[in-house]
């Protein structure tokens, strides 16, 4: 269905570029869903085109709006791309969105109090509660939340976790999870995590979904439509290779992403394991959640 982002987005054109057909809506209808993109990465076009191309897999008219922090700069995107596609948090603070998505950060070593931002995501966090109808919070963004609103700590791990892991629902009959297979691939990039006996002790916290391999992956707090999400479900088809090369030509130690190159082999092609179970998600969540 048609999305509508700010005029001239690089980001549409990419996702165009790939073969999916996109149509712009023209002005928003009373049953156009509102979603905000609060984009804390460090590839700005990278995620706004991973979002944009699952949103647009929905049969729901979407505007989309995409949020920045206003006590932070990031240093990989150009001014001119964040003052003319993004709006600050204070532009739009006085708003109602159906739909909210805050994504990771490449912060995760540090405390929490030790981010430069902290204290206005924070807020941007007891806004959200108010303020949106369902948040997803993804990957460092899950950890944020979850220690900012149930004291719940992360832990670094020993290497990262990188790769594309098997996952298993422990609660199958919710909508969320509507057409879901028994096992199903998620990417995860990071070097962090949170426990499970952590989430079990959080009374107002419910495990959703985990991994043998990469620990808990879902989770949301009891009487809300929020959503806790640890892994990278809208990563592209080559972002975990351009991860894993980036690293090797700094030198770090990294080693190959796991269940992703064929034949683990980083000259052959990745596959896409977790495609299918990525839409899925998304369109559950607008279906039920941020529509329903």
């Amino acid at each position: 269905m048609p999305i509508k982002v700010p005029a001239g987005l690089p980001a549409l054109e990419v996702v165009r570029s790939e073969g999916m057909e996109i149509k712009e809506l023209a002005a928003s209808a009373s049953d156009t869903l509102r979603i905000a993109l609060l984009n804390i990465m460090p590839t700005k076009e990278t995620t706004e085109a991973d979002f944009i191309r699952l949103l647009a897999t929905s049969h729901h008219d979407i505007e989309l709006t995409l949020v920045k922090l206003d006590t932070h700069k990031p240093k990989n995107a150009s001014p001119e791309h964040m003052a003319k596609y993004y709006k600050g948090f204070a532009e739009v603070r006085n708003c109602h969105f159906d739909g909210f998505i805050i994504t990771g950060a490449p912060v995760e070593k540090m405390d929490y109090e030790q981010v430069g931002y902290w204290r206005e995501l924070q807020e941007i966090f007891d806004w959200a509660k108010e303020n949106v109808t369902s948040t997803l919070y993804i990957c460092w963004a899950a950890q944020a939340i979850l220690y900012h609103r149930f004291d719940v700590p992360k832990y670094l791990l020993g290497k990262k976790m990188f790769g594309i892991f098997p996952h298993r629902l422990l609660q199958p009959q919710l909508p969320l999870f509507k057409g879901f297979e028994e096992t199903f691939y998620v990417p995860h990039s990071r070097h962090t995590e949170i426990r499970k006996e952590d989430i079990l002790r959080a009374d107002s916290v419910e495990l959703l979904s985990e991994s043998d391999v990469s620990g808990v992956y879902i989770m949301t707090e009891r009487g809300t439509r929020d959503f806790y999400i640890t892994g990278h479900s809208e990563y592209a088809l080559m972002t975990l290779d351009g991860e894993y090369r980036r690293d090797v030509a700094k030198g770090l130690p990294i080693e190959i992403p796991e269940n992703y190159y064929t034949d683990d082999n980083p000259e052959l092609q990745p596959i896409n394991r977790w495609r299918s179970h990525a839409e899925k998600l998304f369109n559950n969540w607008l279906d039920y959640y941020v529509k329903g």
